[in-house]
């Protein structure tokens, strides 16, 4: 009965190997798609110039010190801005959009 179980371990774990080696699979010819396998998922992503992202998204603000301020503090560590001024591209940046003031829940990112 042992042997049968780890027959069927063996099994399961190769058909899970091979489906998950044919969802990595890329098209060798997309350098993108490439670069983007072999990245860790541990490493962090690439960083971005957070002063000149935040002076754009901030640039026609009322508040564009407070708001440059903040958006600095999102951007070093999200390591990304949504693009444009408004709030309707928030979304696009994840891990901006959901961060919040601890002590008033509205979010910390402008």
């Amino acid at each position: 009965m042992k042997n049968k179980q780890r027959i069927l371990l063996h099994v399961l774990f190769f058909v899970f190997f091979f489906i998950l080696m044919a969802a990595l699979a890329v098209d060798a010819d997309d350098p993108q798609e490439l670069q983007e396998q072999h990245r860790s998922l541990l490493q962090t992503p690439p960083k971005i110039d957070c002063p000149s992202s935040c002076l754009e998204r901030c640039g026609r603000n009322w508040k564009n010190k407070m708001c440059n301020k903040m958006c600095n503090v999102c951007c070093n560590r999200c390591s990304c801005v949504p693009p444009g001024t408004g709030q309707e591209t928030r979304h696009l940046c994840p891990c901006y959009d959901t961060m919040v003031n601890p002590k008033t829940g509205k979010p910390k990112c402008p």
